[in-house]
């Protein structure tokens, strides 16, 4: 295997807004974080938390451009000894220009420019930003454009703008894949773009990074569908790197609650038990801002020593189609029962406070990720609305798929999802019979979830409801949430909720 000239991170630091309590650098009550405040942010979660890298979001979000220059001059001393691109790492996370309008992404290329050059001025060593996260990846083609029009901008600033001290010209792309089929489909992609790019540039590459998403893959076909589309990529990049003989490291975007992901400072150990192979883990908002520092400073050196340890599991083609008949399956009954549901969904997600400077998911500016023709929230939005009505929505789909898996199906995917019931056990505690019973009254459909909840308890035998008193404070919340129509009380209430349970959504 390919020895690469640079350390790869472990932790990823996020901008994903669900966290629900105040962040600790933060001198004001509020849990919001401005634009302006993410620099200061950021370096936070080098300095305090010993994160590895940090995710600058350019995707339809408002981010500060002057990032580079405001993380150096405000903090010279640290960064000369923890520099930018050699201990520490600043990866940009680009629009998509196929998904919504491009006019923030020569901006974040020339910011990646000009931080270059303010690196060669300060007289350090490395350049601070080289690689790039590409959202919603879906082809070769797509990373090579980017890489390409980096290129271009880099020669044209050169020869106009900085004559004499040249650009380094190389992007180095990270593709996003979200989707079930566009995880599954991860090494084609790849090996195709590995071709394209030494046909294109010239050279070979040394090594990939690929990102898997787990928040918006569960929101599109539910979370039994989601996590085993995670394992699978990760057995098959696995598989894939040692077919070509090159590096691959793996990341997964996931969030505190188990409907994205299930890492928090509790759950270390069930984590990387879940994502065999990983080397990149994402802490986000929650699993940072809901603890106290000193449990996340611990939790982080665990997580670390972790993901270097971690083995890729290796699974045979029979149990890999097997998987994948179980997840389409199960996003048939995610799907049947979700469109039902979503109407009644709106005043929740419309109520749902904010943490960030976000665009708006609709107009010339943003984008809308869609389900079955609906216009859908962010998945931290989604998670956290049905987790305030009472309804984790990891159940919505499960209960029936699992239920309806054969005896074979069903052995393959307890032994590839080793924590099923510790994750539901916990989960049944946050379900609101009472909230749910109201739902069930104003709509039929919510009953198809009912029943999930009712084919989980029978097959994993759990107790439904609350085990301690803010289990039993958010139930009662989710009780009221369901039969007012009052949109500013109604914030108040997820509010509330969010902080006995440790995260927004």
């Amino acid at each position: 295997m390919t020895t690469i000239g640079r350390r790869i991170p472990n932790i990823m630091g996020t901008q994903h807004p669900d966290n629900a309590a105040v962040p600790f650098f933060k001198h004001s009550q509020s849990p919001f974080i401005s634009a302006y405040n993410e620099v200061k942010e950021a370096f936070n979660n080098f300095s305090v938390l010993d994160t590895d890298e940090y995710m600058w979001d350019w995707e339809g979000k408002h981010a500060d451009a002057a990032v580079i220059d405001r993380l150096y001059s405000e903090n010279y001393s640290y960064f000369k000894k923890n520099q930018l691109g050699r201990d520490k790492f600043l990866t940009f996370r680009l629009p998509n220009i196929w998904e919504e309008k491009g006019y923030s992404l020569m901006q974040a290329m020339a910011t990646i420019l000009s931080a270059e050059d303010f690196a060669k001025d300060l007289s350090f060593d490395q350049r601070p930003l080289f690689e790039a996260i590409l959202p919603m990846a879906q082809s070769a083609d797509q990373l090579i454009e980017i890489e390409d029009k980096f290129a271009s901008l880099a020669h044209f600033k050169s020869k106009e703008f900085t004559s004499g001290s040249n650009n380094n010209d190389l992007l180095y792309m990270i593709p996003l894949f979200e989707g079930f089929e566009t995880q599954l489909n991860a090494p084609k992609i790849l090996k195709t773009y590995l071709s394209m790019y030494e046909k294109h540039f010239g050279q070979s590459l040394q090594y990939l990074r690929v990102f898997l998403a787990g928040s918006d893959s569960a929101l599109s076909n539910g979370f039994m569908n989601s996590i085993i589309g995670n394992k699978l990529a990760l057995t098959r990049l696995a598989d894939f790197s040692d077919e070509i003989n090159l590096p691959v490291f793996p990341i997964a975007g996931t969030g505190s609650t188990i409907f994205r992901g299930g890492l928090s400072p509790l759950w270390i150990k069930r984590y990387l038990q879940e994502f065999p192979g990983l080397k990149t883990a994402t802490v986000q908002s929650a699993f940072r801002y809901d603890y106290p520092t000193n449990q996340v400073q611990a939790a982080i050196k665990e997580l670390r020593v972790g993901l270097q340890e971690s083995k890729p599991l290796s699974m045979s083609g029979e149990e890999q189609q097997i998987l994948i008949d179980v997840a389409k399956k199960s996003a048939v009954y995610y799907h049947e029962t979700l469109d039902q549901l979503i109407v009644d969904l709106q005043p929740v997600f419309d109520a749902f406070p904010k943490r960030r400077d976000r665009r708006q998911h609709v107009g010339i500016l943003g984008y809308s990720r869609q389900v079955d023709g609906y216009k859908m929230p962010r998945a931290i939005t989604f998670t956290g609305s049905l987790y305030s009505v009472g309804v984790p929505p990891e159940f919505i789909g499960f209960g029936r798929a699992l239920m309806n898996l054969n005896a074979k199906e069903l052995a393959i995917f307890v032994r590839h999802y080793p924590n099923l019931k510790h994750d539901f056990v916990h989960l049944a505690k946050y379900i609101s019979q009472d909230a749910l019973n109201t739902l069930i009254q104003g709509n039929p459909a919510w009953a198809e979830v009912r029943q999930d909840i009712q084919d989980m308890q029978k097959i994993l035998q759990f107790e439904i409801g609350p085990s301690n008193e803010n289990e039993e404070e958010h139930a009662r919340l989710a009780s009221d949430l369901v039969k007012i129509s009052d949109a500013t009380t109604r914030t108040l209430l997820i509010e509330k909720q969010a902080l006995l349970r440790r995260f927004l959504g």
